[in-house]
């Protein structure tokens, strides 16, 4: 029997105040996103808060199921991140209860949406699409709004320019008007000068009445009768003229009919219907294809049963040479066959391009309704890898709000969107498998969230950043300094004279060995690539420092707390070898550009000693010099 457990239940609602949050942010995203491709086709329309209202309503039903996908996996990461950030998760644990048993409540959860998100797909999303096209095809056919500015030219009436050199917000009126008006050609054109005009729209929004006063109109109208002939010039000089200029300034819906075959606008019922009509037809075109080139190129009914038999015989004799045949024709017979020849494959080449232009656009709508069908249930599975993405993942960060999270979420969603998206194209375009394309993303994420979820089970420190970080600084050379704080508290007062017997061994043995090994000069390359030995008196020197350095970590005197804090972190290995493991000291040896590499690494190292090495004897005197003091 399932019981639902209180852990559960904070989990779930955890997890649910973050999705509801991160989904609408997510939306607005992609809203944003979808707008800022049509923004200049849009702007300038005059469209009302109504029109405006339904787009971003649509729009924002058609983002739906591609925003849960990404709304899962921020939430998911986020929730987990916090439990780890708050040590919460570590009590969860060890309470004796498996990560996979924490997840149990929202890989229920996770599943639901995965299922509502396909629900959504199939019912509301084509709906919305449908009408979304429609609003954007009909936004795009409304004429733009009438707003003349002053001293340019304005070209948002059809086949005009209006030049208005002022106008009066108040009346309404504009002064200096010059306008240039074509009906088909710049031979058939018209100027307008008027001193002060008014620009009025009609009752039905269909036409806009034009009313000019004291002005000139000058007019030439192209001829039929020949290039050169001289076009007809008229001159016009008013008092008071009006025109009718057509302009559609109404919002008409374009009829939803012309978006009927749009597979985007369908459910998985109608896609199998329509895909099931589509290949019937596309397969009794090629068998008409078929019989046509059948009896164009192999028919053989004019031909009697002898002449058949004949011409049988004669394509089987080894003998017959096609080119012999046509080099005893004369200059006249050569090329009257080689026009011929080049007649019918001209034909031929038209024909099958013609006839591939026909199937290539029903082998393109085969493929769109096929696309849709497995978007369908793609998107809806991916909902439930972005959550096996999330949730590892934010139990091994262990970062909660909106810092780390949210860069992890942007760049496996960008890795998603570019292999889905490169798949959508390669397989619309045919040039790989339906079945390739739109998995691609899917076959790329899901051993992703395999490995992952595997190594938050594990407790794996894979995404620690702190282990990264201290690896790059060893790569690089670089260390940290020591931060010794004076005590408030001092349990055990330090032992003066045996620290300054050890700093006095110490600084007598860094002296013997900095002359032994002389560390300037280069490192051997035998003994570095291929006969490594420990340097044990390296590590001794260390030891015996670093212990010194521990007892007078408890000392008051603030003159002894700064000098143990001039003393360098030696690295006592780096300066000997490259890597831990003789195999691969060998192979960065046979690797010449990579060893070269080291070795000059290694080189680097014996000369930072040789300065780590004077730095001690130098603190070391003076230690033992305040000691001496006190």
């Amino acid at each position: 029997m399932l019981r639902i457990k209180k852990l559960d239940i904070f989990i779930c609602k955890q997890f649910g105040m973050l999705f509801l949050g991160t989904f609408f942010i997510c939306l607005f995203v992609l809203m944003m996103q979808f707008l800022w491709r049509y923004v200049d086709e849009l702007v300038g329309k005059g469209l009302t808060i109504e029109v405006l209202a339904q787009f971003f309503w649509w729009m924002g039903l058609m983002m739906v199921p591609q925003a849960l996908p990404l709304a899962i996996l921020l939430s998911s990461l986020i929730t987990f991140g916090n439990l780890g950030e708050s040590s919460e998760l570590t009590a969860i644990k060890s309470a004796g209860i498996s990560l996979t048993r924490t997840f149990s409540s929202l890989v229920v959860v996770s599943c639901f949406i995965s299922a509502t998100s396909f629900v959504f797909q199939n019912n509301i999303g084509p709906y919305s699409t449908i009408k979304l096209s429609q609003l954007l095809v009909s936004m795009k056919q409304k004429n733009p709004e009438l707003e003349i500015p002053e001293g340019v030219f304005y070209d948002g009436i059809p086949n005009s320019n209006i030049y208005v050199q002022k106008k009066d917000v108040k009346t309404g009126k504009f002064y200096g008007i010059m306008i240039y008006r074509m009906s088909n050609s710049y031979e058939d054109s018209e100027i307008i000068l008027a001193d002060s005009g008014m620009l009025q729209t009609t009752a039905e929004k269909q036409h806009l009445l034009l009313t000019l006063w004291n002005g000139e109109w000058f007019s030439n109208q192209a001829q039929e009768v020949g290039r050169d002939a001289a076009a007809p010039f008229r001159r016009e000089t008013f008092l008071e003229k009006k025109t009718l200029i057509d302009f559609n300034g109404d919002f008409d819906m374009t009829d939803a009919a012309l978006f009927s075959g749009d597979a985007r606008g369908k459910g998985l019922a109608k896609l199998y219907r329509d895909l099931d009509s589509l290949q019937h037809n596309n397969d009794s075109i090629g068998r008409v294809f078929y019989n046509e080139v059948q009896m164009s190129y192999y028919n053989t009914s004019g031909l009697s049963r002898t002449d058949t038999l004949a011409a049988i015989k004669e394509a089987g004799k080894k003998t017959f040479n096609v080119d012999s045949a046509f080099a005893r024709l004369n200059n006249d017979g050569k090329r009257s066959v080689l026009g011929i020849a080049r007649s019918q494959v001209q034909a031929v080449d038209a024909d099958l391009e013609f006839k591939a232009m026909v199937t290539e656009d029903a082998n393109r709508m085969i493929r769109q309704h096929k696309i849709e069908m497995y978007k369908k249930f793609v998107l809806s599975l991916s909902c439930l890898i972005f959550f096996f993405i999330g949730a590892p993942l934010g139990t091994i960060i262990r970062k909660g709000g909106l810092g780390i999270p949210v860069i992890v979420s942007v760049l496996v969603f960008i890795v998603y969107y570019i292999l889905d998206n490169s798949g959508y194209q390669m397989a619309r375009r045919g040039i790989w498998a339906i079945w390739f394309g739109e998995l691609l993303a899917t076959m790329v994420l899901v051993p992703l969230a395999v490995f992952v979820t595997y190594k938050a089970n594990k407790d794996s420190a894979v995404f620690n950043f702190d282990a990264y970080r201290n690896l790059l600084m060893n790569l690089l050379g670089m260390r940290q300094k020591r931060n010794i704080m004076a005590k408030e508290v001092i349990i055990n007062e330090p032992d003066y004279g045996r620290d300054a017997e050890l700093l006095s061994e110490v600084t007598e043995r860094a002296q013997a060995y900095a002359e032994a090994h002389r560390l300037k000069t280069a490192p051997n390359v035998k003994r570095v690539f291929f006969e490594y030995q420990a340097d044990n008196e390296m590590e001794e020197i260390n030891r015996l420092l670093e212990t010194a350095i521990d007892d007078l970590g408890n000392t008051r005197d603030k003159t002894i707390l700064n000098l143990l804090n001039e003393y360098p972190i030696m690295s006592v290995k780096a300066h000997t070898r490259p890597f831990n493991r003789q195999w691969l000291n060998t192979a960065a040896a046979i690797l010449v550009p990579v060893g070269l590499v080291l070795y000059i690494r290694m080189w680097r190292f014996r000369l930072r000693l040789l300065k780590d090495l004077r730095v001690v004897v130098h603190n070391n005197n003076q230690i033992i010099a305040q000691i001496g003091k006190l």
